[in-house]
């Protein structure tokens, strides 16, 4: 406010100067002889210091509208210099202009510090995130977007008709608030949500990606312990009276009816039958008894763990085991100081268990190999366990972590649906993949 007074100030008093020179030389030329010089000194004066009222206003206007454009074009990296000779006006003036533009400056730096803040947010959550427009446009895709569909880049939704057409098809229908699931080629469920809203006179659609196979797995286990929580109280309260008769049958035969009768042979045959039903009883207790781990498994106790040491300590357990089969073995940690939060006697008892399987996967090879290998993806720690054996078949391959499904003969069908419980308690995921003839790989993820 002070340079604009100082502004108009400064105007009135060169319009005056001009008013009084124009006077003064109306009464000179009254009262001297040489009109004529008179006029045209005037005339002269009168000009400089209109040319000068004209120059001051002018500078002022141009200074006006070069920041006037800056802050159109937004470019705030100019600055006014000091103009001391035109007075304390233009010095306070590119003083304001200076400080606005600063200020400009930095609500920039502020807005791009946190777009950048908010791009570095949505690029490192762990759900997938695509923004596109009414054309399929793509406008953001995040990282765990592109991961879960299995692609490098995105820039417009057709370029996933090809790849994921089902996906292709729920996102240019999908609709504010509804959740849909898809699942991808790798068969992994993916739960999208989608939600609209207008930018610029524009509508953008925001689609919402997560992947929920740990969710679908937990919900599976908790089904299946409540199953078989179920069968084994059932079994238990009905097997458990039928040993104790069959054994007071067995003491009714040995002390009264093998005395009074003469018929040895059926006497024998009863005793027999007894025997083999009490057997078989027990061994349906002892049956059931065995899935008692699997519903009530205990809760991780977290330390933080040496991962090489860890698989070391596996190896010197089942070194033996694997020898005596002809399997050789190979252990890769990268980097060697990897380290995971976990319970270490419940992911031995899953590496142990998976090494097994492992070595009981091979048939006619002669090169035998298990390799384990761990390292870090995405801050998540993955622990392989390799082999090169026959591989599973595609319709056991959907079957193997079900409890109780088993293709060994004397398998129980229950330490992979335990391994794969122990990782979900832990927060992670067992999954595999494998490949007929090649051999299967088994990721614990952390």
């Amino acid at each position: 406010m002070t340079g604009l007074r100082h502004f108009s100030i400064m105007i009135a008093v060169r319009i005056t100067v001009i008013i009084l020179t124009i006077i003064g030389l109306f009464w000179l030329a009254n009262y001297h002889t040489n009109v004529g010089l008179i006029c045209i000194l005037g005339s002269i004066i009168v000009f400089v210091q209109a040319a000068s009222l004209y120059n001051y206003v002018t500078k002022v206007n141009r200074k006006l509208i070069y920041f006037l454009e800056s802050v159109r074009y937004s470019d705030f990296t100019i600055n006014f210099r000091a103009d001391n000779t035109m007075g304390p006006t233009f010095r306070e003036l590119n003083q304001q202009f200076n400080e606005v533009l600063q200020a400009f400056r930095q609500a920039r730096a502020e807005k791009e510090a946190s777009l950048q803040y908010l791009n570095t947010i949505v690029q490192h959550i762990g759900t997938g995130l695509i923004t596109f427009d009414g054309s399929g446009q793509v406008n953001i895709v995040n990282s765990a977007a592109l991961r879960m569909l299995g692609i490098y880049r995105l820039h417009n939704l057709s370029e996933l008709e090809d790849k994921h057409p089902r996906l292709y098809e729920l996102l240019a229908d999908l609709n504010s608030g509804v959740r849909e699931l898809y699942r991808t080629p790798s068969d992994q469920p993916l739960a999208l949500q989608g939600a609209a809203i207008q930018m610029h006179g524009k509508w953008v659609r925001i689609v919402v990606l997560q992947n929920i196979q740990t969710e679908l797995q937990q919900q599976e286990v908790e089904s299946w312990q409540n199953l078989t929580r179920v069968l084994r109280h059932e079994i238990m309260n009905s097997m458990t009276p039928i040993v104790s008769l069959v054994g007071t049958m067995r003491l009714i035969v040995n002390e009264d009816i093998e005395k009074s009768t003469t018929n040895q042979e059926a006497v024998g045959d009863l005793k027999e039958a007894l025997q083999t039903l009490e057997k078989r009883s027990k061994g349906m207790m002892q049956f059931v008894n065995a899935y008692r781990d699997f519903t009530t498994l205990p809760k991780p106790n977290f330390a933080s763990l040496n991962v090489k040491e860890l698989l070391h300590e596996v190896i010197q357990l089942m070194q033996t085991d694997l020898t005596a089969v002809g399997v050789l073995w190979q252990v890769n940690v990268k980097p060697e100081t990897l380290s995971v939060k976990a319970d270490s006697s419940q992911i031995q008892q899953v590496l142990i268990n998976l090494i097994k399987n492992a070595s009981e996967s091979f048939s006619v090879q002669t090169n035998r190999m298990i390799s384990i290998n761990a390292y870090v993806t995405d801050s998540l720690t993955i622990i392989e366990v390799e082999d090169n054996g026959d591989g599973i078949e595609p319709e056991a391959l959907d079957n193997i972590f079900i409890p109780f499904y088993t293709t060994k003969k004397t398998g129980s069908g229950i330490g992979l649906s335990l391994s794969r419980q122990i990782l979900q308690q832990h927060g992670g995921q067992l999954n595999v993949r494998s490949d007929v003839g090649k051999g299967t790989v088994f990721s614990l993820v952390i």
